[in-house]
């Protein structure tokens, strides 16, 4: 059986999702929520795996054409999941919170995130999802109805928003090990 070779927008698309666009589930299962919790704790160490032995010039190469670098990557896990988990802190204290939206493409444009060393973030997030993780796990099945905004995306309750985040994690891990692949970076 021949196989057609994928068109350039399919390969763009692959390298751009590596794990699939997300797909939100309308409710989601206790056990559901416990395999995303296992992820986000699983997540500084999935990435420091993917990092692992990596040089400055590596990375410094972007993980797909016109994409951010490794470097950027592993920056913006931390800034992202910083705003995930102020935002479920707010779901849980406020009543449907409007949170703060943010330019994600700035922000890895910004010094620290094009320039710095990788090892501050991966200690920060190393801290971070363990906080996030030791919230989740403390959850009732109702708390995770809550819901946020975000200008300009809606609403979100806290399962939705839990599933994204886990998605989250392995896409741009992923993003990183295609290119290891790829570039045969071993």
């Amino acid at each position: 059986m021949s196989q057609v070779a994928p068109t350039s927008n399919e390969f763009e698309q692959d390298l751009r999702y590596p794990v699939g666009r997300f797909r939100p589930l309308p409710d989601s299962t206790p056990a559901e929520r416990a395999i995303w919790i296992d992820e986000l704790e699983a997540l500084p160490r999935w990435l420091r795996e993917a990092v692992h032995g990596l040089n400055d010039s590596q990375l410094n190469t972007p993980y797909r054409p016109g994409g951010w670098t490794v470097r950027q990557v592993v920056h913006h896990l931390p800034d992202s999941h910083i705003n995930g988990y102020a935002r479920f802190r707010l779901a849980l204290t406020e009543d449907a919170p409007v949170t703060k939206a943010y330019d994600q493409g700035q922000w890895a444009e910004l010094p620290d995130a094009r320039l710095a060393p990788v090892e501050p973030s991966l200690n920060f997030l190393d801290g971070l999802q363990a906080r996030w993780v030791l919230l989740l796990r403390s959850l009732s099945h109702q708390q995770f109805k809550n819901v946020f905004s975000i200008p300009g995306r809606g609403d979100f309750t806290l399962d939705r928003a839990l599933a994204l985040y886990a998605w989250h994690s392995r896409h741009h891990v992923a993003h990183i090990q295609r290119l290891r692949e790829r570039m045969e970076w071993r």
